[in-house]
């Protein structure tokens, strides 16, 4: 398989080529150098090298300039000098596969995921939570599954929100401590989220990684381009977007030990935002990844201003470096290159300190792997030149990309299905039609429930009441003459019976009304 060429080695006594070997793409690397030394042209250059190869590429565009990879290239005399120094005799202007992502649909295909997916960890990360919150987002995750509830948008997240938040106390109880404060820091984190854009990055269709590993009809890896420029803007949420990306791939490819060349590549371009306020657990999860995901079959390649702005523990995973100038001004470039001169294998011609400061743009120090998987000798070497456009591109260019790609018609169109929102919602209807009826019931109470089982329903109350009014004029008349021939009944018989009668109805009634619930 014909490995990927970098460039042109220009050390003393050195005029070899620089080769990128395919079955140690997967081994990692390292792109550095200042703003403007050309760090983009060479992300560009080895992303065509492996679409070329078949291998599919994922790589986020910051400035917009990536996008180039799009469109064929167009020759000029500079190009043209280039091309002959390195000795390249198969080069010509030609476009790569391309698809175009955004996480808000407007420059690509939207890219989304859900709540459930991102999980609680990286979730706590976009909203920049401190622990004690971090914890309570653990708490409604676990809720969640216990209760069977699906959290797929921002939507589904507020409403357990608030569900936490009803039942507060018995959740406490139950798993941990809950605190209103800490809800309320949650609830404006998330308002925050919702104003810069974030809710069109959570629900589904959700992205399958499958999308991102196409192979063209004619065996080219398809180039995916994620549009940065105003996600860039978001730190937090850019960093966390591409840590998911990674762990979902460490995750769910399987493992399949050193291949002849990687399933997938994967650029981490302004690496520095993925580690800046990061965590140790979260930076140890990231080394992890990186460490491991080799035999996974993806090569991840980041690309920074300043080497140190890796950490030592994942650095030191990266076999495969570019290196591009730095400009020693402050104490903090001076130590930077410093660093970066540490970090590759000596060559008794170079003076690395000395030559990354005269570094030229197009120019690099370059060291890759070598068979067995040795580090090369670092190398002074002019880079290659990709075949695309090095520039940006229009929107009618772009427009046209996207309408040729063959995912569009799968993410293009949100779907909205029942989960955790449209649940809690059900359950509040439910119980607010439930009032009506339970109150009129407890209205009812239990004299109503004794009338029926004494006295029967409805149909039989007709007889108990004529039964009623009988006794009532019964008990009514001997109370009237007990009282009449108490007093004498010559001298007051005809009222006696009456008042006596009176008294004695308005005791049964007080009875009955008693028994039957009536007043």
């Amino acid at each position: 398989m014909d490995p990927i060429l970098v460039g042109k080695a220009t050390t003393t006594d050195s005029s070899g080529s620089v080769y990128l070997l395919p079955k140690y793409g997967n081994r990692h690397g390292l792109i550095a150098g200042a703003t403007g030394t050309g760090k983009t042209v060479t992300l560009m250059t080895l992303a065509e090298g492996f679409s070329r190869l078949g291998v599919p590429v994922f790589m986020a565009d910051v400035k917009g300039d990536v996008a180039g990879l799009a469109v064929a290239g167009s020759s000029n005399e500079k190009l043209q000098q280039r091309v002959e120094q390195l000795g390249i005799t198969d080069y010509k202007n030609e476009a790569a596969t391309v698809v175009f992502w955004d996480l808000w649909g407007k420059s690509g295909h939207p890219v989304r995921t859900t709540v459930s997916e991102m999980g609680p960890t990286l979730l706590a990360r976009i909203l920049e939570l401190n622990d004690t919150q971090s914890g309570v987002l653990d708490i409604l995750f676990k809720l969640a599954d216990d209760r069977g509830l699906l959290l797929l948008d921002l939507d589904d997240f507020r409403a357990m929100l608030n569900l936490v938040a009803e039942e507060r106390k018995d959740i406490s109880t139950s798993y941990g401590l809950v605190s209103t404060q800490s809800i309320g820091a949650i609830q404006r984190s998330l308002l925050r989220l919702e104003q810069e854009g974030a809710e069109l990055f959570f629900g589904e269709p959700a992205l399958e990684l499958a999308d991102l590993m196409r192979v063209n009809y004619d065996g080219r890896g398809v180039i995916n381009i994620l549009a940065a420029d105003q996600l860039i803007l978001k730190p937090k949420l850019y960093s966390s977007f591409l840590l998911w990306l990674l762990s979902e791939l460490f995750e769910t490819l399987p493992e399949v030990g050193d291949l002849e060349k990687p399933k997938l590549v994967f650029v981490f371009d302004e690496a520095h935002l993925l580690f800046n306020d990061a965590p140790a657990a979260l930076q140890q999860r990231i080394e992890q990844v990186v460490r491991l995901i080799r035999s996974k079959g993806v090569g991840v390649y980041f690309c920074s201003q300043f080497p140190d702005d890796i950490p030592a523990n994942i650095l030191g995973q990266l076999g495969n470096r570019v290196q591009h100038a730095l400009r020693a001004f402050t104490p903090r470039d001076q130590k930077a290159v410093k660093t970066a001169a540490e970090t590759f294998v000596s060559n008794p011609n170079l003076d690395v300190a000395d030559a990354i400061g005269q570094l030229g743009v197009g120019e690099a120090l370059t060291s890759m792997l070598l068979d067995k998987g040795v580090p090369m000798p670092v190398e002074k070497t002019l880079i290659a030149p990709p075949r695309c456009r090095m520039g940006a591109i229009t929107e009618i260019e772009r427009t046209q990309v996207r309408a040729s790609s063959p995912v569009g018609i799968k993410y293009d169109t949100a779907i909205n299905r029942e989960s955790a929102a449209e649940t809690l919602a059900a359950r509040v209807q439910q119980a607010a039609a439930d009032e009506p009826e339970a109150k009129q019931e407890e209205e009812g109470g239990f004299g109503q429930k004794f009338n029926e089982f004494l006295f029967g329903t409805k149909r039989r109350q007709g007889v108990v009441e004529s039964v009623a009014k009988q006794t009532t004029r019964n008990i009514g008349g001997s109370i009237g003459r007990s009282v009449g021939g108490s007093i004498g009944e010559s001298v007051m018989g005809k009222t006696g019976k009456k008042f006596g009668g009176q008294i004695g109805n308005q005791i049964v009634r007080g009875i009955l009304g008693g028994i039957f619930g009536r007043r």
